[in-house]
Order: structure tokens, then sequence, then C-alpha cells
């Protein structure tokens, strides 16, 4: 048994797969399991995985027919024979002492997920890379410690993601956490991502980034203008979940509601303006109905959100402008953040402590 299967889904990468590939077989961690799932590319992608399978007898390679990212992963997940299993996106790459990192964590506190920050990265017009180093939490006191989120659900806000840590496989058998198998479909990952907090008893969040997502592909499904719905759909689909496990819709119904209303407003920005007043509609449509079943809270949400969903209950368009004005909000608050850093940098207090000199003497002068 390995000590951790890595699954690979990929489709039409390769331009970036040498990178991803580079970074899983150098790992310090030797006893791994790589696994490729190709899901039908139509580049060259099959082929470069090939060269690496050659060359590496890790590295297993499953080539199937395009069904879509569920169907690959599930797949992935079957074949998977290590202790605790990761993932890592095709057009993402990571550090070469990852995986050795968190598994060392993970046995010894015998986890049923670890998880750790990340980067996310772009190159500029000059091919130069720039990272942006997030937090999975503000909070710090959810760092470095065994959490029951059944008994903190407060890590359901943490940034969500599937990739940045690994999983105990026994833990994803005996749950039966799986990926939506809607084929086409988009963010099935949301579904996955839910389930393994619903279900895991042992969770662990690591302080350090070791996972670096590529935000400059433009065949990601973030940027996908066209899949207007998949969101809606995966929402419904772990619904359906909660209310199959009464437990759960009991005690995370607000935590669900919080992502549900956070990623229909990502949605919204991400979809095409020739979309955009269709999915208003159907975002207005189901926060009514939450709204009536009893499953918004005005306390799970702060007070701008609550207004936020005031206003987006009584009218779709008027809620249209209310993102607006939030969008201009969340840029000054970047580039005040922006400068307070900047001023609370050493260089510009020096900078500040040499020019308050010729500027007393300015000063000095013009009293004269």
């Amino acid at each position: 048994m390995p000590k951790v299967s890595i699954l690979v889904p990929t489709y039409n990468v390769s331009q970036y797969l040498d990178e991803c590939m580079q970074s899983l077989i150098r790992q310090t961690l030797k006893d791994i399991e790589i696994i490729c799932i190709n899901d039908g590319s139509t580049d060259n992608s099959l082929e470069i995985l090939k060269g690496y399978a050659a060359k590496d007898s890790r590295i297993k390679i499953i080539d199937k027919e395009n069904g879509g990212y569920g169907i690959a992963m599930n797949m992935g997940l079957e074949q998977a024979t290590g202790e605790y299993v990761g993932i890592l996106e095709p057009d993402d790459y990571v550090k070469l002492n990852m995986y050795e990192t968190l598994y060392n964590i993970a046995k010894k506190e015998d986890l049923d997920f670890i998880k750790a920050d990340f980067y996310r990265f772009v190159h500029n017009e000059n091919g130069k890379l720039i990272l942006h180093y997030h937090q999975l939490s503000q909070d710090l006191n959810l760092y470095n410690r065994v959490i029951n989120p059944y008994e903190e659900p407060q890590v359901f806000r943490l940034i969500m993601n599937t990739w940045s840590g690994i999983y105990k496989r026994s833990f994803l058998l005996e749950n039966n956490i799986k990926h939506h198998e809607t084929p086409g479909a988009s963010f099935q990952d949301n579904g996955f991502w839910f389930k393994t907090f619903c279900y895991a008893k042992r969770t662990y969040f690591v302080n350090k980034p070791f996972y670096l997502n590529r935000r400059d592909n433009p065949n990601s499904s973030v940027h996908n203008k066209e899949k207007v719905f998949c969101m809606n759909d995966e929402y419904a689909y772990i619904h359906k979940f909660m209310e199959d496990n009464p437990k759960f819709l009991e005690r995370f119904m607000d935590q669900y509601s919080f992502r549900r209303y956070h990623n229909y407003i990502n949605s919204y920005h991400r979809v095409g303006e020739e979309y955009k007043d269709m999915y208003l509609e159907r975002f207005q449509q189901e926060f009514k109905e939450a709204f009536e079943a009893g499953e918004l809270r005005q306390e799970n949400f702060t007070e701008y959100e609550w207004e936020g969903i005031q206003v987006l209950l009584e009218n779709a368009l008027a809620f249209k402008y209310f993102m607006k004005y939030d969008e201009k909000r969340e840029q000054y608050n970047r580039i005040k953040a922006k400068y307070e850093d900047i001023a609370g940098s050493t260089s510009f207090k020096l900078g500040k402590s040499i020019m308050a000199i010729p500027c007393k003497i300015k000063d000095a002068i013009k009293t004269k």
C-alpha cells in the first residue's frame, strides 16, 4: 500500500502538464502512487502522460472517453490503493515536500483529512510568476490542532478547495464519499468538499502553503461564462444529500446556506452578460424557497450580507446594483489593505523618517 495516491484528472492541459508531473515525480515522499485519468483529451496530454509512465512505475494511466470531472475523479478513487489520497489539478503544481509533510502529520494524528494554505498564481505579460498567498482561515485558532467539524462547524467557513490536502482513503470508502457525476457539469468538487466536512471527525489545518493553484488558464471552469447553472445544480445535489442524512441537515444547514449564497454570487460574476438576468431570476427564486422553508437565518450572515439577501428577495434588479456597489467596496478594501501593508513596511517608515528632516527645514525657512 503506497502512503499517498495522487489523482490527476486530465483534459487538454498539455502546455501545463510537464510542470505538474515534475512536481509529483520529484516529491520527497517517494512511496506514492500517481493516477492520471485522461478524460478524452484531444491534444497531446495522453502522450505526455505515457512518456512519464514509461520512466516511472509509480504512474498509472486511466484512459477514458470524455465524461466529465466527477466521473473521472470517481474512477481514480476506485483505482487508488494508497493509505491517503491527494488531488492535483493538471494545470497546477505542488511544492516538493507537500505530501511528505502532510502525510506525517496525518499519520501521527490519525486524521480523516488534512489541508494546508496555498498560493494562487498568474504570470504577467513578461512571463514573471506572481504569487498570492491564501490562508484557509483568518482565524489562527483553527490551525495546527485536531478539529471535529460537527463540534466546531465554523470550519465550514474556510476557503473551499479539495486539492490542498490529503484524505484517508478508508474514510472516503466507509462513508461512500464520491463526486457528483452529472456529465459536462462543473464545480463537482463542491459536493465532495461538503461531504468530507460533514462526515469527518478528525481534521487538521496547516498554516503553511504547499499547493500552487493556477488562475491564468483560460480553459478553467472558473472562467467559463456559458455553464450558467452548474453551481445551482451542485447545491441541489448537496441539499439532497443532507435530506437523506437528517443529522447533517439539522446541524449544517447554516453552513450550507452561507456557502450557497457566496458561491451563487461568484457564479453571477462568472457567467456571460447575456445570462446574468436569467441567473438572477433563478438565484432569487431559490432563495425565496429557502427563506420560506426557514433555511436562511439572519445570525448566520453579517449585517451587510443579510441586507443583500433582503434586497435579493425583494427585487432581483435592485440586487444587481447592490452587487455592483459591493464590488466597488471590495476594490476599495483591497486598495486600503495594500496601502496599509506598504505603510507598515520598514522601507516606507525609513523613507518617511528621512523625508521628515528636509520637510522640517523647509517649514523652518518658510516661517523665517
